[in-house]
């Protein structure tokens, strides 16, 4: 078993978890990843989320739920969707706010081996500075949302101050956007490269 974010073909068999509670260019970081860096395959979580939710009988959440439940709700498919990449030696990028990182302790030591972790959120600097021009400015850049944004300022900082504090508390690779969105992604990026050229 390897790693599996794939550069290429030269690693097979790496899971790649990215959670983000960006809310603003939603998925960006993730095309971003995929797309310019690392061209391989990625499962937005909000597709399962919805997907179970219009097609399955037996879903028994709803798009209404917090984060949180809906979060223990999927973690058992996307935990087995995630073994069965690195088992297969395949490579994929999952993303989304509902992997908690809480539940990393779940994988045993050869599975944790092949998984890179990464957790993004805003600091409160950075939303108090930039909440409309660019977080909400920027919410439909990738995802069209049909209807407004609702929530306060004062949420999004308690949510991503909470984001913050579970990741150090589980020991979860958490990177802030403080002040230069483009210049704080790269630790990021540096993180993953890091990982990927660990296995190499």
């Amino acid at each position: 078993m390897r790693l599996r974010v794939k550069f290429h073909r030269l690693l097979s068999g790496i899971a790649s978890l990215i959670d983000r509670e960006l809310h603003i260019d939603n998925y960006i970081y993730c095309y971003l990843l995929v797309i310019n860096k690392y061209r391989i395959p990625y499962l937005t979580i909000d597709h399962l989320k919805m997907g179970l939710i219009k097609g399955s009988a037996y879903c028994d959440f709803t798009a209404l739920d917090s984060d949180e439940v809906i979060g223990e709700k999927l973690w058992p498919i996307i935990k087995g969707i995630i073994m069965t990449n690195i088992e297969n030696n395949q490579n994929i990028i999952i993303e989304g706010c509902y992997i908690l990182p809480e539940k990393l302790r779940d994988f045993e030591k050869e599975y944790l081996d092949n998984i890179i972790t990464v957790f993004i959120g805003f600091s409160a600097n950075y939303i108090n500075e930039n909440f409309e021009s660019k977080i909400i400015r920027h919410r439909n850049a990738i995802e069209s949302r049909g209807y407004e944004e609702d929530r306060p300022i004062s949420q999004f900082i308690r949510e991503h101050s909470e984001l913050r504090r579970k990741c150090l508390e589980n020991q979860a690779p958490y990177f802030e956007i403080d002040c230069d969105y483009e210049k704080d992604i790269q630790k990021a990026y540096g993180f993953i490269e890091s990982r990927i050229n660990e296995r190499m």
